[in-house]
């Protein structure tokens, strides 16, 4: 087992936020990294994804004492919010310090390794399951779980990566109090946008929503959105304006403008990895990993949890359905051993 010491700084680079800050609520202590040259590269499970669902997962298999490793390429999806809310206990906490925190708790377990690498490939075994990393090394296990969440199809307007989830932002329950009272557009069209504005509309009275072309409401939504007295804009967004992410207006493709404190925006989203379906996992119609009550997916052996497999896309959901996995693949093997 090789042990490797890492510096406040980088322990919060590694929780997947650059910071400048360099206190952490929590002692610094040695990680447990796996050791290619002197480790064994068979496990129990193979957790690919690093971030809240997959250590979350790693802790209750750790506790059972099962020998786990963790594949992570260091790209969590909320990497770029600066602050992390709605999740009890850390309400307003750096989602960097979260992660790190978390993962100094649960490579505290003798029996659970950490990899920082990219998993590219995979296939079906006589015996499990063999993944395959970028470099061409290859791990083999009984089960696998993917915690590996997805990725944003980010639109093609100027700024918008820039304020993604800082006045950019997906969630109402994520972001939606800290702008609460403000004006506040809704970048979207159609039931997304009926939808998100019905949440916001508790939140706040001045939403306009921009629908980027003709609006698409049936007439009881558009009678609704009427009597909330929301506005709607049928224009393009070009650009928008901000200061190091924090939005002042939205730039029109006709050139105007109109100053808003914070946009609600319905983007598309791809599986940040592809081996679940390389394996033979069912995709829902939405494009999250069809999964059952208990976490496992289509094929068996495999389990995925956190925004993947739910749209419920926050740290708490994450956290919740990675305990559960922890505890179901745990169980599955218990069936098969006992």
């Amino acid at each position: 087992m090789s042990q490797t010491k890492f510096t406040r700084r980088e322990i919060i680079k590694q929780g997947g936020l650059a910071l400048t800050a360099l206190a952490l609520p929590f002692p610094l202590t040695t990680f447990t990294k796996f050791n290619s040259m002197t480790d064994n590269k068979n496990f129990d499970v193979i957790i690919i994804g690093g971030s809240y669902a997959g250590l979350s997962s790693a802790m209750a298999l750790g506790r059972s004492l099962r020998n786990v490793l963790i594949i992570d390429s260091g790209k969590p999806c909320n990497r770029y919010t600066p602050h992390s809310h709605n999740f009890i206990t850390q309400d307003g906490a750096v989602p960097g310090e979260i992660a790190a925190k978390a993962k100094e708790q649960v490579l505290q377990y003798d029996t659970v390794k950490f990899f920082e690498g990219y998993a590219t490939k995979g296939k079906k075994t006589e015996n499990g399951f063999e993944i395959t990393i970028q470099s061409g090394e290859q791990f083999s296990a009984k089960k696998l779980v993917f915690a590996t969440g997805i990725k944003d199809v980010f639109p093609d307007i100027k700024g918008f990566e820039e304020c993604w989830g800082k006045t950019v932002i997906h969630c109402p329950y994520c972001h939606g109090y800290e702008f609460k009272g403000g004006k506040t557009a809704i970048i979207a069209n159609g039931d997304k946008a009926f939808h998100l504005a019905s949440l916001v509309n508790n939140l706040t009275d001045k939403i306009t929503i921009v629908t980027g072309g003709k609006a698409d409401f049936k007439d009881v939504q558009s009678a609704k959105l009427k009597n909330h007295q929301i506005n709607i804009v049928e224009k393009a967004v070009k650009a928008i304006q901000h200061q190091n992410g924090s939005m002042t207006a939205l730039i029109f493709a006709d050139g105007t403008k109109e100053n808003f404190g914070a946009a609600y925006a319905a983007i598309p989203f791809e599986q940040h990895c592809k081996i679940p379906e390389m394996l033979g996992c069912e995709l829902t119609e939405q494009g999250y990993i069809k999964v059952d009550m208990f976490q496992k997916t289509t094929v068996p052996g495999i389990y995925a949890c956190g925004d993947n497999a739910s749209p419920m896309r926050s740290v708490a959901n994450a956290v919740a359905t990675g305990s559960l996995v922890g505890a179901m693949v745990n169980n599955e093997m218990t069936e098969e051993e006992f």
